[in-house]
């Protein structure tokens, strides 16, 4: 019982959560949540996906000097569907942030949306306002993408979750050049009977650290009144970021409150931003409750990193 509450002690919910809502945007939107998050000169930077009345999404920028209030919401959208890109049809959904150093610009994988299904695209940009398209980077049905935030043996590396076979696994991807991808191989698996039965998916981008590649993904299992969406860690080796050191064998995250029980998709904890503060240690998580609004919550990186060396090899 007490490893138990230790487990569940690790991640704290702001208690003034959630954090940004459709009622504080600044035009008409059904729902904002699942944000990309980066730290950026001094603020902490979000792309909010926004859905509207229609049913369709965009990107929206945030910023905050605390990561935590006063937020400065763009006044229109900011990265809208672009008709020039047909798998962009029916909408843009939840980005993943990273600086990439050796091109000095951010890297903002989403997944584009279309009657083909939903497959992950690529945008570059310096300033999180201006974006060049890369398009689709892989075939449908394929979501919750992220490149790591540098090159790994001269590699760009991709994390994603394409559903093959009807399988929701999660894999890891390699390109010389952000355009051209191979290697594929599954890296977290689900676990059939477990809380991430069904399928899982990565969350925040991948977080270097001393111990390896901190991984934070979302495990879906289908019960009696629908689908859970709660929060697992894992760990991966720095330089061979297909070995994973460790994994959380229980959940860590996953929805309690009220809203995220209650929303468009209830029973919903869906972390797609984070941001580590290395001075001090803080680990801020941003994430969608109930797929309606975006929340945080908190942790101290080496209490994660202390837990998950204490579970068993991946």
């Amino acid at each position: 019982m007490i490893k138990f509450e230790h487990r569940r002690q690790l991640f704290h919910r702001y208690g003034g959560n959630p954090i940004l809502s459709p009622e504080r945007w600044t035009y008409p939107a059904n729902s904002t949540f699942n944000p990309g998050a980066v730290r950026h000169n001094g603020e902490t930077w979000l792309l909010v996906r926004v859905e509207d009345m229609r049913g369709f999404s965009h990107l929206t920028f945030a910023r905050s000097k605390d990561g935590i209030t006063s937020w400065r919401i763009d006044s229109k959208p900011t990265l809208m569907p672009d008709p020039v890109f047909n798998e962009e049809q029916w909408g843009i959904e939840d980005p993943r942030i990273v600086w990439l150093p050796e091109r000095e610009e951010f890297a903002v994988t989403y997944v584009s949306f279309s009657k083909d299904g939903p497959m992950v695209s690529l945008a570059l940009s310096r300033d999180l306002h201006n974006f060049v398209r890369k398009g689709a980077m892989l075939p449908p049905e394929d979501k919750d993408a992220s490149l790591f935030p540098r090159l790994i043996k001269d590699r760009y590396v991709l994390i994603h979750r394409p559903i093959i076979r009807g399988e929701a696994h999660i894999w890891i991807a390699f390109s010389p050049d952000l355009r051209y991808w191979g290697d594929h191989k599954i890296l977290i698996p689900v676990r059939p009977g477990r809380w991430d039965s069904t399928r899982v998916g990565l969350g925040p981008p991948p977080i270097e650290t001393p111990e390896g590649w901190l991984i934070i993904y979302h495990g879906v299992r289908i019960t009696v009144s629908g689908a859970l969406y709660r929060v697992g860690l894992a760990l991966l080796d720095l330089e061979e970021p297909w070995k994973i050191i460790r994994r959380s064998d229980e959940w860590v995250f996953g929805p309690r409150e009220p809203y995220e029980r209650v929303g468009d998709v209830p029973g919903v904890t869906f972390p797609t931003g984070a941001v580590l503060n290395e001075a001090t240690g803080k680990l801020m998580l941003y994430y969608g409750a109930a797929d309606s609004t975006v929340c945080l919550a908190t942790a101290h990186i080496d209490e994660v990193l202390d837990y998950l060396l204490h579970e068993s090899a991946g």
